[in-house]
């Protein structure tokens, strides 16, 4: 991803007061896709006229730019099923459930997140499933993760 769109990005929604979950680019070279997924610093729920704002704000800044092509579509939304990455995530979301896959730790499964641990950059996840004992799974090992809806 450019560096120099995820910091404008980013900077846009902090003026607004949400932040960045998740930026993809996809389309072509010629009309590109930005997809933006926001979430309120508060944790509050985003609302359709959150994302009108946010990207009424980011466009203003990249049609002022050169950091896309001029025919680019952008896709402002909440999360969703809400991406894991980086440590921070799951330690702001312990004793939430989530869905993971380690291929080295049995596959995909769904799992409690305990507890995060170990030093920065080495950081191991306690996750429970339903049935059976918790896993520790380096952080580095996770390949792919988002929360899970429990109902």
């Amino acid at each position: 991803m450019n560096d120099e769109l995820e910091r404008l990005v980013i900077e846009e929604l902090g003026a607004l007061g949400f932040a960045l979950v998740e930026l993809r680019r996809g389309g072509t070279r010629s009309r590109p896709l930005i997809e933006v997924r926001i979430e309120r610093a508060g944790g509050d729920a985003v609302t359709i006229d959150d994302c009108a704002t946010a990207s009424r704000a980011i466009e203003a800044r990249l049609d002022a730019g050169d950091v896309v092509s001029d025919r680019y579509v952008l896709q402002v939304s909440s999360p969703g099923d809400r991406p894991l990455r980086g440590a921070a995530d799951w330690r702001r979301f312990v004793g939430q459930w989530a869905n993971v896959l380690s291929p080295e730790h049995g596959g995909r499964f769904e799992a409690e997140v305990v507890a995060v641990e170990g030093e920065a950059g080495d950081e191991v996840v306690v996750l429970k499933p339903e049935k059976g004992e918790p896993r520790r799974v380096p952080l580095a090992d996770v390949k792919e993760a988002r929360l899970a809806f429990r109902i």
